[in-house]
């Protein structure tokens, strides 16, 4: 049978129908990848890496505390076992629960360690899992937890369910401190000190002012100026003891570092010259003491600005403030946090009372039917009944003969609970015990009412009560001070030694050359300028080619720039003269002074206003026949000042061949 052969018209025309069937394709993805992009930012953002401004929580921090609080019996929990009970409400694996457990514990506010929890100091981690121990803290059982109150929903596989929020009564994110990326933002709270918090929240309720400003775990001195109601930044330093002449001691670090990060950036400050250190002990245990040797010829009150310049021991520590708020992320400031969970607290604690309230008047509603029953002998109604049908309503029938007493309108429920009495217990009631028992209901009952009807006097109570119980075990860690930042410029050594070498050109600080040493520091400017008229403007370079010979190499100053009298010819020995001002450049470029090419400076003179002009200028002219002119001079006071790339005066008419300085001669003082 014979091959057809394929037409490749055919071939083209499929190819068509192909591509576009595909290019159909991949436009019905786009709104499928959209929808699935933004579901997945949405998970992100509420699910993830953005607290709750209701609990303070994330997610994975909120299943491990509900997790801790159902495992409750008041002794110490394999943290391994606690990371397993928590894997079946959040889907992310166990390395991240037990990340976010060890960094909970860390905070010490709820969650209490028995063993090796690592150090937030050295940066060393936890042990693994399976050594490890921990329990609710007291303050958590107290304050985050009321099961009656908790709105519960699935898990992410329908077995269990999880709290949606705890009903906490404490400022969380605030206290505790909140670091989140999520897509398309970023979250981070600053750790406040809870006692103020709450001094904080008792000012709120009684409408006065307050402020409350960063405390840190690690200590040290902080400077908020910039902070800005958390909008802002702050700027924290370790706190440095000078011990003698020749030691500093490092005892508290700024937060967000460890001893090893700070160690780590003095060593790389003293290998660029930049700290002159001999030697770095590190005495860290519970308690930071990072020893500092300085160099010969280096006292404290230098080194300390050095160290705040170039190492960790200064930081900047920005403030944003993003948390979820009615399941949308807003980005609020810290009065605006504080307010919104105190008045969250009120709600709470109002609730709490009116659940308690609810509970009082059914104990009392019964108490009063119980009363009834046994003392109006209503049970005896029973014993002529023949069915169930009957008992139930000649109990119904006999308890509303009285129900002029009856604290609510009594329901089918309270007629199952009378005839739930035991026989024994009616026969031994004691009326008087009965009376007394009720007294004391209607007195805690009354109670409650009273302080529901002054919500805002109990919330206050409630704070204060939290604060003379636990306001001693968290003293304000980091003292408040005001600082100026250290000019690194000022406070930089000049130790970079640069060299040129007329042979090869070279200039830098790899180059060995026996003219114009110059010794800088790293944010000095260098100004060179080669007798080509060429000039540049840089920092300290290690080698680099400069295209003439060098006429001026100085530090340059930046604010005031410098100036010079410029005197130079042309290829066609055309002489020129101008006053300029050097003060803007681009670092690294070349620049020129002289206009023409083969132009060449003759005198490079710096101009000092307080001396005024050097002098006036000798000039000799090229030799011509019959020339009778033969020199001239020119006196640099008419000079005036114009730009750097200007042409200049044109000093004489004719070719130039020698020019001279004639110095002005000193006025006598007298």
């Amino acid at each position: 049978m014979a091959k057809q052969r394929s037409n490749p018209k055919t071939q083209q025309l499929d190819l068509m129908n192909w591509s576009q069937a595909r290019g159909q394709k991949m436009t019905g993805l786009e709104p499928l990848m959209q929808q699935n992009f933004l579901e997945y930012a949405s998970y992100v953002i509420v699910d993830r890496a953005i607290p709750d401004l209701r609990d303070g929580f994330k997610p994975v921090q909120r299943r491990i505390l509900h997790t801790l609080h159902e495992a409750d019996d008041g002794r110490f929990h394999k943290v391994a076992n606690i990371i397993g009970e928590t894997m079946k409400l959040h889907p992310h694996g166990d390395a991240s629960i037990g990340d976010a457990l060890v960094v909970l514990a860390n905070k010490e506010y709820f969650i209490e360690r028995q063993g090796n929890f690592g150090n937030v100091i050295t940066g060393h981690r936890a042990a693994a899992a399976r050594y490890i121990e921990c329990r609710l803290t007291d303050l958590a059982r107290e304050t985050l937890f009321n099961q009656p109150l908790t709105e519960f929903v699935d898990s992410y596989d329908g077995r269990k369910q999880e709290p949606v929020f705890l009903p906490v009564k404490l400022p969380v994110a605030l206290m505790i401190g909140v670091e989140g990326i999520a897509v398309g933002m970023s979250t981070r709270v600053l750790p406040h000190n809870l006692p103020e918090l709450w001094r904080a929240q008792i000012a709120i309720l009684k409408k006065e002012a307050f402020e409350v400003l960063p405390d840190f775990p690690h200590g040290g001195v902080m400077d908020v100026s910039e902070y800005q109601d958390g909008l802002g930044k702050v700027r924290v330093r370790a706190r440095i003891e000078t011990r003698s002449s020749k030691k500093v001691v490092i005892t508290e670090i700024p937060y967000g570092t460890t001893t090893e990060s700070v160690i780590a950036s003095i060593e790389a400050a003293s290998q660029k010259g930049r700290v002159k250190v001999s030697s770095i002990d590190d005495f860290t245990t519970d308690a930071v003491e990072i020893e500092l040797t300085l160099a010969r010829g280096v006292d404290a009150d230098e080194a300390l600005p050095q160290l705040f310049a170039y190492t960790d021991c200064e930081v900047s520590i920005n403030s944003n403030i993003v948390v979820i708020v009615g399941k949308r992320p807003e980005e609020l400031t810290v009065p605006q946090m504080l307010l919104g969970l105190t008045a969250q607290l009120k709600e709470l604690i109002k609730a709490e009372l009116e659940y308690e309230l609810s509970k009082l008047e059914d104990k009392q509603h019964f108490m009063t039917l119980e009363r009834i029953f046994v003392e109006e002998r209503v049970y005896k109604r029973i014993e002529a009944a023949k069915s169930e049908k009957k008992v139930r309503d000649e109990v119904w029938h006999g308890m509303h003969e009285h129900e002029d007493r009856f604290v609510r309108e009594m329901v089918e429920e309270d007629v199952k609970r009378l005839l739930a009495l035991a026989i024994r217990r009616i026969s031994l009631f004691d009326i008087e015990k009965h009376k007394k028992d009720l007294e004391e209901l209607l007195r805690s009952i009354r109670g409650i009412k009273g302080k529901l009807r002054s919500i805002t006097k109990t919330t206050i109570g409630y704070i204060e009560g939290l604060l003379e119980k636990y306001g001693d075990r968290y003293p304000r860690l980091t003292e408040i001070d005001s600082f100026e930042t250290v000019d690194k410029r000022a406070v930089s050594r000049q130790n970079i030694r640069l060299s040129y070498d007329p042979k090869t050109q070279l200039f830098g600080s790899e180059v060995r050359g026996s003219e114009y040493a110059l010794t800088v520091s790293e944010y000095d400017r260098v100004l060179a300028i080669c007798d080509d008229g060429s000039y540049r403007i840089m920092q300290a370079p290690q080698k680099t080619y400069l295209p003439g010979k060098v006429l001026y190499l100085a530090i340059f100053e930046i604010d005031d720039g410098v100036s010079f009298y410029v005197v130079y010819r042309d290829g066609q020995k055309t002489a020129y003269a101008k006053l300029v001002h050097i003060l803007k450049f681009i670092k690294d470029k070349e620049y020129q002074l002289c206009k023409g090419e083969g132009s060449k400076v003759d005198l490079l003179l710096p101009a000092f206003a307080d001396e005024g002009p050097p002098g006036e200028l000798h000039l000799k002219f090229v030799a011509a026949k019959r020339q009778r002119l033969k020199e001239t001079t020119y006196d640099l006071a008419e000079l005036e000042f114009i730009g750097v790339g200007a042409r200049g005066v044109r000093l004489a008419p004719k070719p130039v061949g020698r020019i001279k300085l004639l110095r002005k001669k000193a006025e006598p003082t007298e």
